[in-house]
């Protein structure tokens, strides 16, 4: 993954979804609830793109 491709948290298996209005949105790997994307987050705070990024494992039906 490259600097400038965005992460899309949704599709990573650490996001979820809490029933929080003022945290909809959490990250499972660094353990915090906010209401921006979790990735978006950490770019700001750290200057780097999510390191923890692991994609969802597919449903087998």
């Amino acid at each position: 993954m490259n600097a400038n491709e965005r992460i899309d948290c949704m599709k990573c298996k650490y996001f979820f979804i809490t029933w929080e209005p003022g945290a909809p949105k959490g990250c499972k790997a660094f353990g915090f609830k906010t209401k921006m994307l979790p990735s978006s987050i950490v770019l700001h705070s750290s200057g780097k793109p999510c390191m923890h990024f692991e994609p969802k494992q597919k449903q087998q039906s």
